[in-house]
């Protein structure tokens, strides 16, 4: 009787330890936990992209035909994984986001000039959510670029009557900035303005601004790949808001927080390969959006029945489940959300449909994701990720279509 050829988990669990390192060693160099190598060595966690096999390869100073003897082969030309495109139109907002914000205002310096009104200052952060909800980041980086250094500048020399609003708009205003920067991949600076978000919301008196500004912070811990202190900001929302929201007359505005609150475990546990907790948090987003019974914007979330299947679809692709992800998303309208959610959909639509080999339908899907928000689908990570996936799973016959969003985003 033959004996059956090792599993992938089997293979990189010999080649971890035939290159003396430890599952710690391991965990450290690919970015993730060390629960995540054991439950890849056990089979527990499927690992089937392209980028994640030669993530392990690079880590373990073998190919990745030495873990998956079935992998294609790389194409001719190699792709190169340090490509970025060619600028950031975030980098305004950034320097805008360096030092004191109104060190002169410490120094007893006037303002030079007129400070927008109240009124003014609701429609510029109103616009300013705009652009995000747009994806329209250098649109976004210039608006902020001005409208930070002016609030932070005005609640400084305003009336005591307008103090607490502007500072709630200040809140507002980088929690925008915040949730830019994740999705552009900076979370040192994400972890900046989130910071700042908080402080602005306390000051407010506004405890659920500062359950907001949690949510942005939790974002930027996790795209940091520091899951515990992403899950610390998450759960210590939803411990104090889980009592308050047993009173039927809970407010809307908190509940759409706790089940964003929620939305936001589900996917720490679904990147960490914990299955039963990550139904557990969304099975709990999902009574909380029944509850509600429609689907809402509070604090910027877009927290709602719909955006809870969205959830469902992205967990289930980070636990490997392409066709649950499929299957989930063929059921899902995503046309009342914003264009950035509708994007963020494709993407998860597209890194099912590549774990699957389907790089017809992954293209498709990233194409119709540009068409709404094409400064995200250029400059996101997992777009690029998604992109090179294509690209080797396609060989010597990259589509023309794949081949021309590569160069618009900068992957060669």
């Amino acid at each position: 009787m033959s004996t059956p050829p090792p599993t992938t988990g089997q293979r990189i669990k010999e080649l971890r330890r035939t290159a003396g390192m430890s599952q710690a060693d391991l965990a450290t160099a690919m970015g993730r936990s060390e629960s995540w190598v054991s439950q890849v060595e056990r089979g527990v966690q499927p690992v089937e992209r392209l980028a994640i096999l030669q993530g392990l390869a690079d880590a373990l100073g073998v190919s990745v035909r030495e873990i998956r003897p079935d992998a294609s082969p790389s194409p001719a030309a190699p792709v190169d994984e340090t490509a970025e495109p060619e600028s950031n139109d975030l980098d305004g907002l950034r320097v805008a986001l360096t030092g004191h914000p109104a060190l002169g205002s410490l120094f007893d310096h006037a303002p030079t000039s007129p400070a927008p009104t109240l009124a003014e200052f609701r429609d510029l952060v109103d616009q300013a959510w705009e652009y995000v909800h747009a994806s329209s980041f250098a649109a976004l980086s210039d608006h902020l670029a001005k409208l930070l250094p002016d609030i932070e500048v005005a609640v400084r020399h305003a009336p005591a009557a307008d103090r607490v609003e502007l500072h709630s708009l200040r809140a507002r205003s980088y929690q925008a900035a915040a949730a830019s920067f994740t999705r552009q991949d900076q979370a040192d600076a994400a972890w900046v303005a989130a910071d700042r978000a908080l402080q602005a919301a306390e000051m407010a008196g506004q405890p659920l601004e500062v359950v907001a500004s949690l949510f942005r912070m939790a974002h930027a811990f996790m795209r940091q790949q520091h899951m515990d202190q992403a899950e610390q900001a998450a759960k210590s929302a939803v411990d104090v808001l889980e009592p308050r929201a047993e009173d039927p007359a809970c407010p809307p505005e908190e509940l759409s927080l706790l089940g964003a609150m929620n939305l936001v475990l589900a996917v720490i546990n679904a990147r960490e390969g914990n299955r039963s907790e990550t139904q557990v948090h969304l099975n709990r987003a999902g009574e909380i959006a029944t509850r509600l019974g429609e689907d809402r914007n509070d604090f910027d979330t877009e927290f709602g029945p719909t955006n809870v299947k969205l959830h469902a679809v992205s967990t289930a692709v980070e636990l490997g489940d392409a066709g649950l992800a499929l299957e989930i998303a063929a059921e899902v309208d995503a046309g009342g959300l914003s264009a950035e959610r509708q994007a963020r959909f494709l993407l998860d639509v597209a890194r099912a449909h590549s774990q699957r080999r389907h790089v017809g339908e992954a293209t498709a899907a990233l194409l119709e994701a540009e068409t709404h928000a094409p400064e995200q689908i250029r400059d996101h990570h997992l777009a690029r990720e998604i992109i090179r996936d294509l690209i080797q799973l396609s060989g010597r016959r990259v589509p023309e279509s794949l081949r021309d969003l590569a160069d618009r985003s900068g992957v060669s």
